[in-house]
């Protein structure tokens, strides 16, 4: 599989694995709305791509015209966030499960192999037991945990129903350069990184004691590469994580050494759809895909500090 279609191939998921892409030999085409995308995600790679469509997944004839020719798509398209599907759970369904079909519509409309999803754990909800496996009952707590599962069953459908080969990756809490820390919505370790840079302090909903299998972008790049490249997947789901977990205030302790200073905590209630737990089984990923993690949670932090504090200097 030489011809590749990365969707939302400017946000920052898709940028790690549109540049991974583009490194290991691959025509790379990426297809992304901008909503939340960021040209410069690209802007050093995207003489290098065979295609940039500015379309929206939401629009049938641009997924067509996108996948056209395509061996593999890696559908890292979405409106990412638990508490924007909170807040509006009809635009992230139209973009998240409504966006998600019209993909896989085109990709069997023309005769694309493989079609990559890319999931989250948020899927399985509050479940106690740990770590998470992928045989285990979803519980989704949020708008955005189930348009993620029916994403993952339509993808399943097309699979035994139509022969579209597909495979659903569970991103556990990506975290790394190129992440946007400005959104009202934005991820813990951009946020806590920003405002550390800036002296502001850090509102943490919550005691600090929840955990996260934090999953360095990089790893999740590597993940879509491997598969690309591994052999039969059909129908499969698998976890890609690190497989180990960190508190936030673990989180916080490693920022506060990189940041050379004692830094000011704001404590709030929990938010809603919040899950206390997380941490991944990633037995399945390594058997099928020879998925390894390859960067520490520390390591993972320092690179992503270092990015951040390189920009906020310039």
């Amino acid at each position: 599989m030489k011809n590749l279609l990365v969707t939302g191939g400017a946000g920052f998921i898709g940028s790690h694995v549109v540049r991974l892409l583009l490194e290991k030999g691959y025509r790379v085409s990426v297809m992304d709305s901008l909503l939340t995308g960021k040209r410069e995600n690209l802007a050093e790679v995207e003489g290098d791509l065979s295609v940039f469509f500015i379309a929206d997944i939401r629009d049938p004839e641009a997924c067509l015209e996108a996948t056209k020719g395509i061996d593999c798509v890696l559908h890292q398209a979405a409106l990412p966030s638990v508490p924007r599907s909170v807040e509006d759970p009809a635009l992230t369904n139209g973009i998240n499960v409504g966006g998600t079909l019209n993909m896989l519509l085109a990709a069997r409309e023309n005769g694309v192999k493989r079609f990559v999803f890319a999931s989250s754990s948020s899927v399985y909800g509050e479940t106690p037991t740990l770590p998470k496996r992928e045989d285990q009952a979803p519980a989704p707590l949020s708008p955005y945990a189930i348009q993620k599962l029916t994403a993952e069953h339509y993808c399943r459908v097309f699979n035994s129903l139509f022969g579209l080969e597909t495979l659903c990756l569970r991103y556990f809490n990506v975290f790394g350069p190129r992440q946007d820390p400005q959104s009202q919505y934005a991820a813990v370790i951009p946020k806590f990184i920003t405002a550390a840079l800036d002296g502001l302090p850090l509102t943490v909903f919550g005691d600090g004691s929840q955990s996260r299998d934090f999953t360095f972008a990089a790893d999740v790049a590597r993940a879509n590469l491997k598969a690309v490249e591994a052999g039969e997947t059909a129908g499969e789901i698998v976890n890609i994580a690190c497989g180990k977990r960190n508190t936030l205030n673990e989180f916080i302790g490693i920022l506060a050494r990189l940041h050379g200073g004692k830094l000011e905590v704001k404590n709030l209630p929990p938010r809603a759809g919040d899950i206390k737990d997380s941490l991944a089984d990633i037995g399945r990923a390594e058997k099928l895909l020879g998925y390894r993690p390859g960067t520490s949670f520390e390591e993972g932090v320092g690179e992503t500090f270092d990015w951040y504090k390189e920009r906020i200097e310039k």
